[in-house]
């Protein structure tokens, strides 16, 4: 396992770094020194994405953290798209629908790979600010006091490239659903707490006007368990560690603690576990939608995750899609119904192609 983590993060960064300075060596019609100091920059930028996991940006006056991690976190992106564009016109040059003069010392093949890279990104990043209402509807034969309407969200990453501004505006179109509670299903912060505190983002949180219960997701373990649930309580949310709340006595709320500490509570163990709640209506979060078939055999009704983000790019979506049962959207299992949000939010570079960041309002009836 451990070789096959430093094959994808090392490994192969850096025979795509050699396949994509290769080709732009070859194609840019510049001097030597021009395609030198080009390369180097996009060295530079990849490098900064292992000194944002490193954290590496805390020292850095908030303005020039927050622009070395969106270019750092972004160069991988922009990588994988390279590598994709360089082994499509290699394929097309090997069966000769490409002409090899594309590839040397050519102005309009290097413009073309330019103007479509600039366009796909661009276009992903305005798909990635565009945040997706999805209305969905939960029906229970167990009695309930009303009819509730219920936000849900994941995957929040607050922290160098999701500000105080932009947790603003979701906090807007939260309160605009007037709900009757909300649930968010864990990373609610990124990774360094620096940005969070600086920036008093715990404010925002409180202009929330309907109860808000959380999990935790393997994000607040990465930035630093103590500080994450500290954040979480001071913001005024109910945050459930293997542990239950209950609504007007008749929805029980269970929120798991993250698949990353291996000694959770099992999810039969937390239902078994609740009294004084006549046939509830059973909601899980669960950050990290591993195991479905688990909630179903505690007789859940309903189980909200996130964590996939579906790949937050195309073709990454197509291995989420094989990794998980269910890697985004609706899902049933039994009588236990599922949602796998793609997250409102992001981590790394803000774009969206193929997948959308969306919040969920359900209906439960």
């Amino acid at each position: 396992m451990k070789l096959m983590w430093m094959l994808i993060f090392w490994v192969l960064p850096l025979l795509a770094m050699v396949y994509i300075g290769w080709h732009i060596w070859t194609v840019l019609p510049c001097s030597p020194w021009w395609k030198t100091a080009i390369i180097s920059v996009g060295v530079c930028c990849f490098l900064l994405l292992f000194l944002s996991v490193a954290r590496k940006f805390d020292s850095l006056p908030l303005p020039l953290a927050q622009l070395s991690y969106e270019v750092g976190t972004s160069s991988i992106m922009v990588m994988l798209y390279l590598v994709i564009i360089f082994l499509v016109l290699d394929l097309g040059r090997l069966i000769h629908l490409v002409p090899k003069s594309f590839f040397y010392h050519n102005w309009y093949g290097a413009g073309a790979i330019f103007i479509f890279v600039f366009g796909v990104f661009l276009y992903g990043n305005l798909h990635y600010y565009n945040k997706v209402r999805v209305p969905l509807s939960l029906k229970s034969s167990k009695p309930l006091a009303k009819a509730y309407k219920v936000v849900m969200a994941s995957d929040f990453h607050i922290g160098y490239h999701n500000p105080r501004k932009e947790l603003a505006r979701w906090v807007d179109m939260m309160n605009a659903e007037q709900p009757d509670f909300i649930l968010i299903a864990g990373d609610i912060v990124d990774g360094s707490m620096r940005p969070l505190i600086e920036e008093n983002m715990a404010e925002e949180f409180h202009r929330l006007k309907a109860p808000v219960y959380a999990c935790l997701g393997n994000h607040e373990f990465y930035a630093g368990q103590p500080q994450a649930k500290k954040f979480i309580k001071e913001a005024g949310i109910h945050l459930l560690i293997d542990e239950a709340a209950v609504i007007d006595s008749c929805i029980v709320v269970i929120g798991r603690d993250d698949r990353t500490n291996m000694r959770r509570k099992p999810v039969k163990d937390l239902v078994n576990g609740l009294v004084n709640v006549q046939s509830p209506y059973i909601i899980v979060l669960d950050h990290q939608p591993y195991n479905l078939d688990r909630s179903e055999a505690a007789g859940v009704d309903f189980q909200l995750s996130g964590h996939t983000h579906r790949g937050q790019v195309w073709p990454i979506s197509w291995i989420t899609d094989h990794i998980y049962e269910c890697s985004w959207g609706s899902h049933q299992r039994g009588s236990t119904q599922y949602y796998v949000s793609s997250g409102i939010g992001i981590w790394g570079g803000k774009f969206r192609i193929g997948t959308q960041s969306e919040y969920v309002v359900a209906t439960i009836k």
